[in-house]
């Protein structure tokens, strides 16, 4: 061999060596993109509140005195309500990553406790002292409302809500306890001076009720939520209490109390079971 051809095949060579050193590197696979589907799709629920305060007003009740056919109207000067749980449960639909709706069932009974005064002085007691009259009466409710709630996106896996309400509650009134007593003086009321028996019947009626909502939920299961709320409801005024027959076969006639409506702040827990 020449040394021509030594220097061209040497020359071959260091021009082959650059290619091969760049040639393109193994092939890599691309990284997997994962999609998530929208949050759609029917859920329930279920919750227990806590009345953390309930206000029932100023009921109004009425006093009859059958001898000159007269009625004294009263307003409550104080009232308590002891009910401290509600049971609520319902169903809605998911619409997409923001809007939901449901219907729910709200259920509470307690008893209502109230006291009023009139001017009229105590039988033989003279100047100074006053009839007073308290009451005692059970009060339950069952509310079905429509409600549609704003999810405003999920940070560290928590995913807070408003939402507001409306529709109707069904009122029911125990019976009525009432009894007097004389304020300032030691002897009681005179009950002739307005007819009334100690117990009246009480009154059950649909009322329009709206609801406000704000909570915060938090996913414990694939398909599990936790869900922590607080709502506001104000139910309308309505009949609360009638007369007894006994004042009626006196010549009674209407009815003896209402009650001007009533709001509830309550504290929630609960679950929302989904179907995604």
């Amino acid at each position: 061999m020449t040394v021509r051809k030594i220097l061209a095949a040497a020359f071959t060579l260091g021009l082959a060596t650059p290619a091969l050193a760049f040639d393109n590197p193994p092939p890599v696979d691309a990284p997997e993109i994962t999609s998530f589907d929208t949050a759609t799709g029917w859920y329930i629920r279920g919750d227990l509140g806590y009345n953390a305060s309930a206000d029932f007003g100023a009921p109004t009740v009425k006093t009859y005195k059958s001898s000159t056919n007269t009625y004294t109207s009263q307003k409550f000067d104080s009232q308590r309500f002891d009910g401290d749980y509600s049971l609520n449960a319902g169903a809605g639909y998911q619409f997409n990553d923001w809007l939901r709706s449901d219907l729910t069932l709200d259920y509470f009974k307690g008893r209502l406790n109230g006291k009023s005064t009139n001017a009229k002085p105590c039988g033989l007691q003279g100047a100074g002292t006053h009839c007073g009259s308290s009451y005692d009466q059970q009060v339950s409710s069952l509310g079905l409302l429509a409600n549609a709630y704003i999810d405003l996106g999920t940070y560290w896996g928590l995913t807070p809500y408003l939402g507001a309400g409306a529709g109707m509650t069904n009122v029911d009134y125990g019976k009525l306890t009432a009894s007097k007593y004389c304020v300032n003086g030691g002897g009681k009321c005179d009950n002739s001076v307005d007819y009334k028996d100690a117990r009246y019947n009480g009154i059950e009626s649909w009322r329009f009720t709206y609801a406000l909502m704000a909570g915060v939920s938090y996913d414990i299961a694939t398909n599990m939520k936790l869900d922590f709320s607080y709502r506001y409801s104000d139910v309308a005024g309505g009949d609360m209490v009638d007369w007894s027959a006994a004042v009626r076969s006196h010549g009674a006639t209407g009815l003896k109390g209402s009650d001007d409506g009533f709001s509830r702040h309550e504290i929630r827990a609960g679950l929302r079971v989904t179907g995604w």
